[in-house]
């Protein structure tokens, strides 16, 4: 078996974490999974606060991060999209990457960069704090709406669809029954697909609000 370090270690919670949830991850089940005893833990972790923000840590180092010399609307899309994709991962980890005061160095990094980027692409720091709170809301929810729902295209989404439609009133829901058989239920439909369609809609209009100074 190979040796227990701290980076074993927060591989391990990472992992356990991602199969049961970030509230039911205690020490002892950790300790469980990782064949051993939750004081070995703890001599190389001091106690579950310093093991979570290795955690909060891993998932910063896993979201890609464009240099501060990336055209500022391919940074932003090129993060966001690799942050929802990470978030999709390790769903247990979007209320806490931005509720810690000790973020970590990774984390401290990603939030440096993107400030770095917009301030080159000539952003005010008042137009700055608009578009971090903005992107950061809308992916955020996104990754949650996501990983909540029970389908999100082809067959499954359809099927389900088509539950809603048998078990529900046209008469008294015309405007949800339309939408559910003629965009939902066409085949084409994919939910995902709307995160694209959505990013660039905000990215557009931050666009605009930058060229006029925020």
């Amino acid at each position: 078996m190979a040796k227990l370090t701290a980076d074993r270690i927060l591989d391990g919670a990472v992992a356990l974490a991602d199969e049961i949830g970030i509230d039911a991850l205690t020490i002892r089940r950790l300790a469980n999974a990782l064949d051993t005893k939750p004081m070995t833990i703890y001599h190389h972790l001091p106690n579950k606060d310093a093991i979570i923000g290795g955690m909060v840590n891993r998932v910063f180092e896993e979201i890609e991060l464009p240099t501060v010399d990336t055209a500022w609307r391919e940074a932003m899309t090129r993060r966001s999209g690799s942050m929802r994709a990470v978030l999709g991962r390790h769903p247990w980890a979007t209320s806490l990457l931005d509720s810690r005061t000790n973020t970590g160095h990774a984390g401290l990094r990603h939030h440096d960069t993107r400030i770095g980027c917009l301030r080159n692409a000539g952003f005010t720091m008042s137009m700055i704090g608009h578009t971090l709170a903005v992107l950061d809301s809308y992916v955020y929810g996104f990754a949650l709406q996501e990983v909540a729902l029970p389908a999100t295209s082809g067959d499954e989404i359809a099927e389900l669809a088509q539950q809603m439609v048998n078990q529900s009133d046209a008469g008294e829901y015309p405007n949800l029954m339309q939408f559910a058989t003629e965009q939902v239920m066409s085949g084409n439909y994919d939910f995902a697909d709307e995160f694209d369609y959505g990013l660039n809609l905000i990215l557009d209009g931050l666009e605009a609000r930058a060229k006029l100074g925020g």
